[in-house]
């Protein structure tokens, strides 16, 4: 029985919470949890989890933290992606394309293995849903799980504008 599962609406607080995990690691000029803007995601986070269709969220609930009747409990490691479609060219003529983005875990279930199986979930899924190819951004801390998985660096020309 695997460790993996993917995530439903009851786990959007904890998704939450790893996603700062994530952030705080990786955007060092940003306060340290700032966590203001969990109140507006939350509602929407938990809607995207409850639908099956091109987002997916795999976790792995944390060992020493289990829910109780209360709830659910704390997660120990997540990978969260979604599948978009773009139009298709010559190496992608169906135009699926993953994304792999928010993968944590909590700094006391490291080393363990959690984030790898959550991403090999999620690779499965990705490959499931008709993506042809999938896109990553890996902090210089995780490249080597993305390696070893088979992601590679490329050249990638990409800007982006704010509103």
């Amino acid at each position: 029985m695997s460790l993996v599962r993917r995530a439903g609406p009851e786990d959007a607080a904890e998704v939450l919470r790893l996603r700062q995990v994530m952030l705080d690691s990786v955007r060092p000029d940003d306060p340290p949890g700032t966590t203001a803007w969990h109140t507006a995601s939350l509602p929407l986070l938990r809607a995207r989890l409850a639908d099956s269709g091109d987002f997916a969220a795999f976790v792995v609930d944390h060992p020493e933290r289990s829910g109780g009747p209360g709830g659910p409990g704390a997660l120990a490691a997540l990978a969260v992606g979604s599948v978009e479609y773009r139009i298709g060219r010559a190496d992608n003529p169906g135009g699926r394309v993953g994304h792999v983005f928010s993968v944590a875990t909590d700094p006391d279930a490291r080393r363990r293995g959690y984030a790898r199986a959550c991403v090999t979930e999620l690779l499965a899924w990705l490959r499931a849903s008709g993506a042809s190819h999938v896109d990553l951004n890996a902090s210089a801390e995780a490249e080597p799980l993305y390696a070893s998985l088979g992601f590679v660096r490329k050249p990638d020309p990409a800007m982006r504008l704010r509103f």
